[in-house]
């Protein structure tokens, strides 16, 4: 079944909008103290230049809640506050700038605890994620249907929901997460055929940067090709920016939105007379700088390299000690192996400059 995200209710969270088939966005979380203002921020502003969007951090006291004031007054991006069983950690967050909440209404304490939380995003504008974790949910719901299954999850969180819109609050987002990505996958299906809140989705506890981006690819990539997921985070047990780096990868691949460079590389074979492992990771070195949406190849092959990477807009073929630089299948010019690198990119900055221009000139016709 095809679900389309034009039908999931519209919030805003801070500058970005979300549901109602606003562009999925990418999320990280900070891993900083988030007590340490300037630690934090430097890593919000790294995610940042990375391309995240949302970003999230942990408030595990009133120190960490009243450190959002600085950090929100100086960050580029909207603040969500990460809360757990304290509602006025949740208040505070909110009266210091938090542009978003992720709680969980049922746990967050008393039938006024939720009331206060309400309150305070009401006031400020401030959007409320909620959500059910297959690792964490009420032992009621586990005995009920017989363990972490899709349904109670699915209950699980819906009633927090309730709770949110028994009060008249309705700027939610919702969370299903399980660390099985069938799980994950089936539970996200079944909110999506019963609710037009917006979705965050995304595999939890995922692991490492191998299995980790998997699972993810796997999990959020299916959920987003049958038009599921209006935000999401990629879950790594890494540097956060990597977390960003793999979900541009997921959306471009779901064809969903671009940005920055796509790498298209040839396995190595006995063919290859160049360093083709360590030149790859030259030029991606060399590539962290670029933002358009390029397409380049780095390739083993100085006879197969232009025609099977036809469609790049550059591209580089490695031979014995030299190599050509290639564009649209087309050879521009053949260079010494040492200055390969230098002169792709030369002809990298090119294409930005071609695509800075022409976006320039559409966007003054549209005007």
């Amino acid at each position: 079944m095809l679900y389309t995200r034009d039908k999931t209710r519209r919030i805003k969270l801070g500058e970005v909008e979300l549901g109602k088939g606003a562009p999925v966005a990418v999320q990280s979380m900070t891993c900083t103290d988030t007590r340490d203002v300037k630690a934090t921020l430097n890593q919000i502003k790294e995610l940042n230049q990375a391309g995240c969007e949302i970003v999230r951090l942990a408030v595990p006291d009133q120190e960490a809640a009243l450190a959002f004031r600085p950090i929100t007054d100086q960050s580029p991006l909207p603040v969500v506050a990460d809360i757990h069983f304290d509602a006025r950690l949740a208040v505070a967050a909110v009266e210091n700038g938090a542009k978003g909440l992720r709680i969980n209404p049922g746990n967050i304490g008393s039938t006024k605890a939720v009331d206060r939380v309400v309150d305070a995003a009401k006031a400020h504008h401030t959007p409320i994620r909620v959500g059910a974790n297959s690792g964490s949910l009420p032992k009621e719901l586990l005995k009920k249907h017989g363990g972490p299954t899709t349904e109670a999850i699915v209950e699980a969180a819906l009633s927090h929901v309730r709770l949110l819109e028994e009060r008249g609050f309705y700027d939610i987002k919702v969370s299903l997460k399980s660390s099985s990505v069938l799980n994950t996958i089936a539970a996200c299906r079944a909110l999506a055929e019963i609710s037009d809140c917006p979705q965050h989705i995304g595999v939890t506890e995922a692991g490492g940067i191998t299995s980790g981006t998997v699972k993810s690819a796997m999990g959020i990539g299916a959920l987003l090709m049958e038009g599921i997921g209006d935000t999401f985070r990629v879950s790594l047990t890494a540097d956060p920016v990597r977390e960003v780096e793999v979900a541009w990868h997921i959306l471009r691949a779901a064809g969903l939105r671009k940005r920055g460079v796509e790498i298209v590389s040839c396995p190595t074979c006995g063919r290859t007379e160049i360093d083709l492992m360590g030149l790859l990771a030259k030029v991606k070195k060399e590539l962290a700088v670029i933002t358009a949406p390029l397409t380049v190849a780095v390739m083993g092959c100085v006879v197969n390299g232009p025609g099977e990477a036809s469609h790049a807009d550059v591209g580089l073929a490695g031979g014995r000690g030299q190599g050509i630089i290639f564009a649209k299948g087309k050879v521009i010019k053949k260079v010494p192996e040492s200055d390969l690198v230098e002169a792709f990119m030369d002809q990298v900055l090119k294409a930005q400059d071609e695509y800075l221009n022409n976006r320039k000139t559409r966007n003054q016709n549209e005007a």
